[in-house]
């Protein structure tokens, strides 16, 4: 934003000329509630105007909260703003309170708020705590940190700062800001246990990727007998879905069960998401079924988890169930649809799908442009895929030029490769995996030249590649495996593990994948000794070693699981009968009886 909406003049007041308004109950107070449309409220404004109601205080009280109930539509909750700007001089903090709730229940409505509050400082009315809430509720929901922080200023000079309900309040508008470092300082200095506070840390941890501060503060609310909510639960179970700790969600949908939560959509699909990304698809099937009533978020995540496992057709079937069940479909139940087509190479069905959306009237986003985008560059149509990118309504972001560089890596085409590269660093010359695809693609195809430039560049630049993670749960505690290193107190005793897994594969015919190994001073042997210890080599091979025969070995990657760790993974599954499940930086795979369910497709 330009200016500060706490410092900025608000918009001057459109004086109304109607009599003093009466201080009794009217009748025109009764045909309110019965005003379901914004066309009717406004009508029987205008019959209350004429009664000389514009500053009534029930009237104006009763109208500013339909327009700002939850559910209300924006045009809503602007028609309760022309309404509160044309009543000259409103001293009633509630109407202030009750338009400032509206805003907080909006989305990008900080400013407005912000405009709100000025007036009624500069009014004199002497805002409360409900007044201090629902301003930064506002402008968390609108991502405004700097009016939050101004906020947060007034409300110390007010001495509201240390309520019981602004605290949590502003745990939460620093939280959803992304400023953790202030919501936590707020939440240290809380007096007094409070679940909410809870609940927006471990939000805000969720959010910014920390999902082991998130169980651990999870941990200290149950270690003080606070009893969770159900906004805990959810949260806690995505910390569970982002670390892929399948047993530890388990043992949170044994609570959920035993604290009677279960019977909550909201919960519910939480705990699908949280299956289906811990890589127990039969379990996520399993809550779908049970659930007495399905909203359109059940709906999409359960499509979403077929589609993320691979199977394209099981997606494609549940969604046209949903229709024949009469929920409409949206924006994420189409990007599950797309991510189906597109991880099983049904490119002609996606692309139908992909034109429907507007039937619904949904405009299409980033992320759908992506998953077109992938659709057709996975499947060979690279130039297909770069003119669609380029003619996009919207400017392009480098995120979809990455989707089309990778598949340029996948096909071979160096030259498409090149352009595709330039376009990135014009948007992003900072992602270290652009210049090791790029680079790797031209050593691929002998172009050493441009290979040792594109290096020489990603030293230049500082930029470096992202180290490979595999995580793997076992006995309730993540186990993390970091390529090449020696971080876990056991790598050693893995690495010994590996060398003797891969000396039983070589005698079925293994032999390692150095194909995407691309450096000129290296030997075969170098090159296979480079790829024996990747992380995800460590994280199987720790798990053949703690587990007992035939247990499934779950383990979650950052990136692109590798070709040679791929077919290691199917021979392991064969030679070893251990089904594993592994989820990379794309999809799922499970391999089971030496195939994996991707069928090389990835």
């Amino acid at each position: 934003m330009s200016s500060s909406p706490l410092t900025a003049t608000p918009s001057p007041l459109l004086p109304a000329k109607s009599k003093s308004p009466p201080s009794h109950y009217h009748p025109l107070l009764s045909y309110l509630p019965h005003c379901t449309s914004l066309r009717a409220l406004s009508q029987l404004h205008a019959v209350a105007v004429k009664a000389g109601l514009h500053a009534h205080p029930p009237f104006v009280t009763r109208l500013l909260t339909l327009c700002t109930e939850q559910g209300a539509a924006p045009a809503h909750l602007a028609y309760a703003r022309q309404v509160f700007d044309r009543i000259p001089n409103p001293g009633d903090v509630v109407w202030y309170n009750t338009l400032l709730r509206g805003y907080a229940r909006g989305v990008g409505a900080g400013a407005g708020a912000a405009r709100v509050f000025v007036r009624l400082l500069e009014e004199g009315v002497a805002p409360d705590t409900y007044t201090f809430v629902s301003l930064l509720k506002a402008c968390a929901a609108a991502r405004a940190g700097e009016e939050g922080r101004q906020a947060h200023g007034v409300a110390v000079k007010a001495g509201a700062a240390e309520h019981e309900y602004v605290v949590p309040t502003l745990i939460s508008m620093y939280a959803e800001c992304g400023d953790v470092r202030a919501a936590r300082v707020m939440f240290d200095r809380m007096d007094g246990e409070c679940v909410v506070s809870y609940n927006a840390m471990i939000t805000a941890a969720v959010r910014s990727s920390r999902p082991g501060e998130a169980l651990v503060l999870f941990r200290e609310m149950q270690a003080k007998g606070l009893n969770p909510t159900s906004v805990t639960l959810i949260c806690v179970l995505s910390a569970c879905a982002l670390l892929g700790a399948l047993e530890l969600g388990r043992w949170i949908h044994d609570y959920i069960r035993k604290i009677n939560l279960d019977s909550l959509v909201k919960v519910s699909t939480a705990l699908i998401d949280m299956y289906a990304k811990c890589g127990s698809l039969e379990d996520a099937i399993g809550v779908f079924q049970e659930m007495e009533s399905r909203d359109k978020q059940a709906w999409s995540v359960m499509i979403v988890a077929y589609a993320n496992h691979g199977y394209g057709k099981e997606a494609i079937s549940m969604f046209e169930e949903m229709k024949k069940q009469g929920i409409k479909p949206d924006h994420v139940t189409f990007l599950g649809v797309l991510y189906a087509c597109s991880h099983s190479g049904m490119v002609s069905e996606g692309l139908q799908y992909f034109d429907s959306m507007r039937e619904y009237g949904i405009v299409p986003g980033i992320k759908h442009y992506g998953c077109v985008t992938d659709l057709l560059a996975r499947s060979g149509q690279l130039e297909r895929a770069y003119k669609f990118i380029d003619e996009l309504p919207i400017k392009p972001t480098a995120i979809l030029w990455r989707t089309l560089l990778s598949a340029c890596g996948g096909h071979g085409d160096v030259d498409m490769g090149k352009h595709v590269f330039e376009r990135i660093l014009e948007l992003d010359d900072s992602h270290g995996g652009d210049y090791v695809i790029f680079s790797n693609l031209c050593a691929n195809t002998g172009r050493w030249e441009e290979m040792n430039m594109v290096r020489k560049l990603m030293s230049e630049k500082g930029v470096v590649k992202v180290p490979g993670c595999s995580s793997i749960e076992i006995d309730n505690m993540v186990h993390e495996f970091f390529s090449g290193d020696g971080r876990h107190p056991q790598s050693e005793e893995a690495r010994r593990m590996v060398d003797e897994v891969i000396e039983q594969l070589k005698l079925i015919g293994y032999v390692p994948n150095t194909s995407h190994v691309f450096h000129v001073e290296m030997g075969e042997e170098e090159k296979a000794a480079s790829l024996r210890y990747h992380s995800e080599k460590l994280a199987i091979s720790f798990g053949l070693i703690n587990t007992s025969p035939g247990t499934t070995l779950r383990v979650v990657k950052n990136l692109r699981v590798c070709p040679d760790c791929h077919s290691m993974a199917k021979l392991v599954s064969m030679v070893f009968n251990r089904r594993i499940i592994l989820r990379d930086l794309n999809r799922f795979h499970h391999f089971e009886d030496g195939i994996c369910s991707c069928g090389d497709y990835w």
